[in-house]
């Protein structure tokens, strides 16, 4: 497959790793940075494994589908630890990783 046939994955890889790579900025400005421990660590995982996916499929990578495997699982396991905080940048980014776990799900679905 060509990397314009992973376009719709790689656009939420992408979107999903920036909303990582924020909510973990702006959870080290939360009051209780301890409770947000697992948040940051997460978002901080889920964000390189997307950016990596994001990379591996423009180049059509032979490993593109184990790598988007693995990151729906980050994905999914990142956005329901957001999902479990009030602040907005928390709430969006869960919406991002169900996004991005969802655009993985389909585009291993579609290759194998």
């Amino acid at each position: 497959m060509s990397h314009q046939q992973f376009q719709a994955c790689i656009e939420a890889c992408v979107a999903c790793a920036e909303s990582c790579e924020h909510c973990a900025e702006s959870c080290l400005h939360e009051k209780d940075i301890a409770a947000m421990a697992d948040c940051i660590r997460l978002d901080r995982d889920c964000a390189q494994l997307c950016w990596d996916a994001a990379a591996f499929m423009s180049r059509n990578s032979q490993f593109a589908n184990e790598l988007c495997r693995i990151c729906a699982d980050a994905c999914e396991a990142c956005g329901t630890e957001c999902r479990k905080h009030q602040a907005e940048h928390c709430q969006q980014c869960s919406n991002a990783c169900e996004q991005c776990a969802k655009e993985c799900r389909q585009m291993v679905g579609a290759t194998t």
